[in-house]
């Protein structure tokens, strides 16, 4: 075997090890126009500009973006759906905003493909976790894996259970012993702090993409990807991960991929795209934050 074929062994090698490492050390299919798993249609959704107020010209309409696998559309319309009452986030469709962030992730090639494979193991281990609760040891996931608690009536489906929202998967795992404060479980709230993590990354990384460039200069999405590792996800990384992770990031696309990702022409449309985005991300973020902080949980091992 040639110099460059080893190199290039080696390479994968390390990659597919950063995969199964990623979630464990801290991190620890087609557009549907359909949503599973919960009572939403699929509909349009108003972007803002950065401030929050509409247009001068009214509200302007995010609709699908035709030909891409990931549909920010879709995402935006399950962050929307997840913030409930006053301080709780529902969990169908905050997993179904992962499936969707997955999705993201996937379509900038493989090397950041493989970190996602690690988030839809977390994300399927809650679901995993709501079905048992529901139905009892023998149950099963449904062909769609998006089944959390949930029983049908006359106006459709209807959240129930302790997998319902997660305060009240707190509340159940805490009640129930589930949660082990000195040693790694599988958890739903070990899982879920996981998972939280991760999104601050992507929230971080999103959030510096929608930036207006820096005395006419744009920062390459590879560069803003490592920093916003760096002031998140990074902290709870041993030195080899942190080493793996910046060198999957190297292999990132360029910021036109990400305006064709979106269907946008330019980055004053992008940036306006984004910070909406990053707005529902922040609400989900800062409830489940106030959540696992409250019950003492941002230190799971």
């Amino acid at each position: 075997m040639g110099v460059k074929s080893k190199a290039a062994a080696a390479i994968l090698v390390l990659l597919l090890f950063l995969g199964s490492l990623w979630l464990h050390g801290g991190l620890d299919y087609h557009w549907d126009s359909c949503f599973k798993g919960y009572n939403q249609v699929n509909k349009l959704h108003q972007l803002y500009n950065s401030s929050g107020a509409e247009g001068a010209e009214g509200p302007q309409v995010l609709e699908g973006c035709p030909g891409q696998t990931f549909q920010v559309s879709l995402l935006l319309s399950h962050l929307l759906a997840a913030p409930a009452y006053t301080s709780d986030v529902l969990l169908q469709p905050y997993l179904s905003s992962w499936d969707e962030l997955v999705r993201f992730m996937e379509a900038l090639g493989p090397m950041v493909g493989l970190i996602s494979k690690e988030i839809e193991t977390k994300t399927s281990i809650i679901r995993q976790l709501a079905v048992l609760a529901a139905e009892g040891p023998e149950a099963e996931l449904g062909p769609d894996g998006n089944s959390i608690n949930s029983v049908s009536t006359e106006a459709g489906t209807k959240d129930t259970g302790a997998y319902h929202s997660v305060r009240s998967m707190i509340l159940a795992e805490l009640s129930q012993g589930q949660v082990d404060f000195n040693q790694q479980t599988d958890s739903g709230c070990r899982t879920l702090l996981r998972l939280h993590r991760a999104l601050l990354w992507l929230k971080l990384f999103l959030e510096k993409l929608a930036e207006t460039p820096v005395a006419g200069r744009f920062r390459s999405p590879s560069e803003l990807c490592r920093e916003a590792y760096q002031n998140t996800l990074a902290h709870h990384h041993t030195w080899f991960v942190r080493r793996a992770a910046e060198l999957a990031f190297i292999a990132l696309p360029e910021r036109g991929f990400f305006y064709r990702l979106v269907c946008v022409q330019n980055q004053e449309e992008f940036g306006v795209l984004l910070n909406r985005v990053v707005q529902a991300i922040g609400e989900v973020y800062d409830r489940t934050q106030k959540a696992l902080e409250e019950n003492g949980m941002l230190d799971l091992p």
